[in-house]
């Protein structure tokens, strides 16, 4: 397996689990993304962008970092070029990391758009903010080891067929959803979550690391 870090430019606060995951992983920055190297003390292989949000008073190792520059008029977003350019070195896992938040939320969404779109291709994918992550859904079962208590929701993309959630506060068996249904947002882990789902697309978005609230 050949796991890729993408660097993007949303909200992304460094924790053990996130230090974790990116650990021997290979690094591609996208645009903005690349203030976040600092954050986790990555060096990125690549830096791809139309560079219009470049960080202030990089490093010398960070602002020598090979890059990719595309006009600003395109068809495609930094972050998507850069998870191309992971794709094209070989990537089957990818961990989006700054996948959330953040000034755009258009593009915000396009990340969890994206990352069904290439788990439904074969490819593994993890979305990151360090606090909550994203992993998408499709037919099938998994399992996920998160801690008692953990808040988590189910976002569908499509209706929902066979779905069934066990090892939650709210547990459910083999129901039908409507797409832009409400019912799965905000459940608790309580033991081990397990996911099953007959046909649809969706997105588990859980909060592992959960922030204080001001």
């Amino acid at each position: 397996m050949s796991k890729f870090t993408i660097l993007l430019g949303g909200d992304l606060i460094r924790t053990p689990l996130l230090d974790r995951q990116v650990a021997g992983t290979r690094v591609i920055a996208a645009d903005a993304g690349m203030s976040h190297a600092r954050t986790l003390s990555l060096t990125p292989e690549l830096w791809v962008g139309d560079f219009d949000s470049v960080p202030a008073d990089l490093p010398d190792e960070l602002a020598a970092v090979p890059r990719q520059v595309f006009p600003a008029e395109k068809d495609k977003t930094d972050g998507e070029l850069a998870i191309a350019a992971a794709l094209e070195r070989g990537a089957t896992s990818l961990v989006l990391a700054g996948a959330f938040g953040g000034k755009r939320t258009d593009h915000a969404f396009l990340h969890l758009a994206l990352s069904v779109r290439l788990a439904e291709a074969g490819t593994e994918v993890l979305l990151t903010s360090g606090a909550q992550e994203g992993i998408p859904l499709l037919r099938g079962k998994v399992g996920f080891d998160y801690a008692d208590g953990t808040l988590f929701s189910i976002l569908g993309f499509s209706d929902l067929s066979g779905l069934g959630v066990t090892g939650a506060k709210w547990p459910l068996n083999h129901i039908e959803m409507a797409f832009g249904s409400s019912l799965t947002i905000s459940n608790e882990v309580k033991g081990r979550l397990e996911i099953a789902l007959g046909s649809g697309r969706a997105l588990l978005l859980a909060h592992p690391f959960p922030l204080t609230e001001s």
